[in-house]
């Protein structure tokens, strides 16, 4: 297992009572699905983005960090690719 920190924007057209619900359904599903463990979440709300993406100008901010095994983050990055519910997503690898 090796420790991972992820920044993803969810698109806006998630309400933000709903944002729990996709983080749920999108990274703690698939992390524990795959043997791996989501350590914290933290949601930095919407804010405004740096440049328009899909002709969006804001998005919902989730920071998380999670342990998993290095197979399964190309199978956890296909499916955030491929959701319309994120605009972008970031992983990046903690340990040595």
């Amino acid at each position: 297992m090796r420790r991972y920190e992820m920044v993803v924007i969810i698109t806006p057209d998630v309400a933000d009572d709903d944002v729990d619900d996709a983080v749920e359904r999108l990274i703690k599903r698939p992390v524990e699905s795959d043997g791996g463990t989501l350590d914290e979440v933290d949601l930095w709300g919407r804010r405004k983005l740096a440049y328009p993406i899909e002709k969006h100008s804001e998005g919902t901010y989730v920071l998380t960090q999670l342990q998993l095994n290095p197979g399964s983050t190309t199978e956890l990055e296909r499916s955030l690719q491929i959701s319309e519910e994120v605009l972008r997503h970031l992983l990046i690898r903690l340990d040595e």
